[in-house]
């Protein structure tokens, strides 16, 4: 009851080891008691009942006391009885063997008595008597044996004395063998069961999670990055499975993270050949055009040739950009953190660049500007308000624009929008502005209005500030661009 008790409990396998290791000095020592108990109380059974042990019959007494006194008798006849004691003593074995005793007397004067009288002894010898003081008697339960031997005139009586219920000395060598057998037996089988047991008792509670996290990796293996492990058990073995779920969510995310890059490499590679194919294509048909004469005049030659430095400034500016994300995908971009005022940092940029964009048709304004610090590089900053700005000029739909930006604090830290009052772009298309090369407009026919990196590029950039960013449709339907930063102290 108690071994079940503590087996159903929920107990980690440091004290599962700690409970078999004391059980497996315990219970043996138990069960070893238990049946040395029992072959003591065996033994004491043979030793006071006898429990047929001794002489099968009387005919076998006979015999045995004829050949212990023909040994007395010539002991007798070579020393007399000067010796007798010692030439005497090495049949002690024998008598005791037996359970016999022995005694040798000559006129009334005992020479020699070995082994254990009785109260039935002295009875016997005078029924001895009475027979004629030789041959043999019994009554029962003690039997004797009477030999009478003259030697130089000195008449000696042997008599011999047994009792066929009395253990005997061999017989109870036996019983102690087969007793002593029988207790390392048992001390051996106990071992063994409480061995087998008690590693059932451990094995189990670590066979289980061991087949569960093998399960796990098979999963993993397989490709089944969704597999979690559930174990509930509050063990050595509930770490491992938390860190197995762990590793499996960010071997997950790697995956997923290495699917996008790889997305990203072929739109990125789709997106260049398309978007230089454009000004490529004019270039090439302007060169001709000059080659061939078409444009004859000095005017339409120098227009040809204005047409052909926009379409090359505007790939050097596409590759430019395009080696400035590769560069911060790659993590090589110098980054400069420092303290900035994010709010005097707007105002002097609408400053700086608000008459540039009002010759653009995009009108900069700026209110509820909160004081706020933050922690970022000032020229990676006025990367991505310059990029998002441009956008706005860019796709803007009325002859004068506007952009309205705004600062107020927001969840630990500073939200900074940026809103247009431009077409805006549908809510699928949302997600996707800040991926490479992606344009809200599908078919794609305008790249001269942009080259899709812009977003990207800011994305890129406040993702190295620590912060956020979001597209939203703007209050009056245009894009609203929402970057947020957390605080930093001053």
């Amino acid at each position: 009851m108690i071994i079940k008790t503590i087996f159903n409990k929920k107990i980690t396998i440091k004290k599962r080891l700690v409970i078999s290791n004391i059980l497996m000095i315990i219970v043996p020592v138990i069960i070893t008691s238990f049946i040395g108990i029992i072959c003591a109380g065996i033994l004491w059974f043979v030793v006071t009942s006898g429990a047929g042990l001794g002489f099968n019959d009387s005919e076998d007494f006979y015999k045995a006391s004829r050949g212990i006194s023909m040994i007395v008798e010539k002991s007798l006849k070579k020393d007399k009885h000067e010796n007798l004691v010692k030439d005497l003593s090495w049949i002690s074995g024998i008598l005791d063997e037996n359970a016999m005793a022995l005694s040798v007397d000559s006129s009334g004067k005992t020479l020699y008595q070995y082994g254990r009288a009785t109260e039935a002894d002295g009875i016997l010898m005078e029924a001895e008597a009475i027979l004629g003081g030789k041959g043999f008697v019994s009554n029962g339960t003690r039997e004797l044996y009477v030999q009478q031997v003259e030697n130089n005139g000195a008449v000696y009586r042997i008599a011999i004395f047994a009792s066929p219920s009395e253990l005997s000395h061999r017989t109870l060598k036996v019983v102690l063998v087969i007793l002593a057998f029988i207790l390392m037996f048992a001390i051996l089988i106990s071992i063994l069961i409480t061995n087998r047991f008690l590693t059932k008792f451990v094995f189990q509670k670590i066979e289980h999670p061991l087949d569960i996290l093998s399960d796990g990796v098979r999963q993993i293996s397989d490709g089944n990055l969704e597999h979690r492990i559930v174990y509930e058990c509050q063990d050595e073995f509930a770490p491992i499975c938390a860190d197995f779920n762990e590793m499996a969510a960010r071997l997950k995310a790697s995956v997923e993270l290495t699917k996008q890059h790889e997305q990203s490499r072929k739109e990125l590679l789709a997106g260049i050949s398309h978007d230089l194919r454009s000004p490529l294509t004019s270039i090439r048909a302007y060169v001709e055009g000059l080659l061939d004469g078409i444009a004859k005049t000095p005017e339409t030659q120098k227009g040809y040739l204005e047409i052909i430095k926009n379409k090359a400034e505007d790939i050097d500016r596409m590759l430019s950009k395009i080696f400035l994300f590769s560069k911060m995908e790659l993590g090589e971009y110098p980054d400069n953190p420092e303290l900035l005022r994010l709010d005097d940092e707007v105002r002097q940029f609408i400053r700086a660049l608000g008459t540039e964009y009002e010759e653009k048709g995009l009108i900069l304004s700026a209110n509820a500007l909160v004081p706020a610090t933050v922690l970022a590089d000032p020229d990676q900053l006025r990367r991505v308000l310059t990029n998002i700005m441009e956008n706005s000029a860019k796709y803007k739909t009325k002859f004068t624009g506007t952009l309205t930006i705004s600062l107020r604090e927001d969840k630990g830290g500073y939200r900074l929008s940026l809103c247009d009052d431009g077409p805006g772009v549908p809510k699928e298309a949302l997600s996707h502005l800040f991926e490479v090369f992606y344009r809200s407009d599908p078919s794609r026919q305008n790249p001269h209005r942009g080259s899709g990196l812009g977003l990207a590029i800011a994305a890129n950039a406040i993702l190295r500030m620590k912060g956020t960013i979001e597209a939203k449709t703007g209050k009056n339907g245009g894009l609203e661009i929402v970057i947020w930063l957390p605080k930093a102290e001053e």
